[in-house]
């Protein structure tokens, strides 16, 4: 499923997030605030991926994207990609195991293990902050 922005001539704004997103707005702005207290340098901007996947939001560092958001209608996704270092660290912390069982099932490609957690509500923003710590630290 893509982005439910897929006009590549307007940039969503907030008010359009809002709309977008409802109730699970503010996981999304959770999400945001800790990523980015986190690394405090990092850059956060809109996307456009193609008609295919729409518009995402990505935050990142001078070497890579941190994180992902993924806008849908009434929620979003987070997506996050490891190395090995980070994946082995994974498996050793106290992170859900569906999420470890999601990541190590994932294809392994050059740049590390891909995957996307869908954010219905704030069940799993614990466990998001905690990727989100390990991606910053590897």
């Amino acid at each position: 499923m893509k982005s439910v922005f897929t006009d590549k001539t307007k940039t969503p704004a907030t008010a359009d997030l809002k709309k977008a997103l409802g109730k699970t707005y503010d996981a999304w702005i959770k999400i945001e605030t800790f990523t980015r207290a986190n690394a405090p340098k990092a850059i956060a901007a809109w996307h456009f991926s193609g008609e295919k996947f729409g518009w995402s939001y990505r935050i990142s560092d001078a070497k890579r994207v941190l994180v992902y958001l993924l806008p849908r209608e009434n929620y979003f996704k987070v997506a996050l990609v490891f190395g090995n270092k980070a994946v082995l660290q994974i498996q050793q912390s106290d992170i859900s195991e569906q999420i470890i069982k999601e990541l190590l099932e994932a294809k392994p490609y050059a740049e590390g293990r891909g995957i996307r957690i869908d954010v219905r509500d704030n069940e799993n923003i614990r466990d998001i902050q905690r990727l989100i710590e390990i991606k910053i630290a590897n």
